[in-house]
């Protein structure tokens, strides 16, 4: 499927990049945020802008999402099942 996205003319320059790496940006703020919330998998989030899987996790931390987040209970429901 496919999803357009109006944005003005002069944002990407605003922002000092090329209309491609606006959109790849955007792509991957848009892939990061539904990460973040638990609303689709690493894998999902990955395929959405079209890289790697360990590469989308490793590139987490530039927007200041964490790659593993979990709770006390979770951790140790975690550790348990180890």
């Amino acid at each position: 499927m496919q999803m357009i996205v109006n944005y003005p003319e002069k944002l990407p320059d605003a922002l000092q990049q090329s209309p491609a790496q606006f959109e790849q940006e955007a792509k991957m703020a848009m892939a990061v945020k539904l990460y973040e919330l638990k609303r689709i998998s690493s894998g999902t989030a990955a395929a959405l802008v079209g890289m790697e899987r360990v590469t989308f996790l490793t590139s987490l931390h530039r927007y200041g999402v964490a790659v593993i987040d979990l709770n006390a209970e979770e951790l140790q429901a975690d550790v348990a099942n180890a």
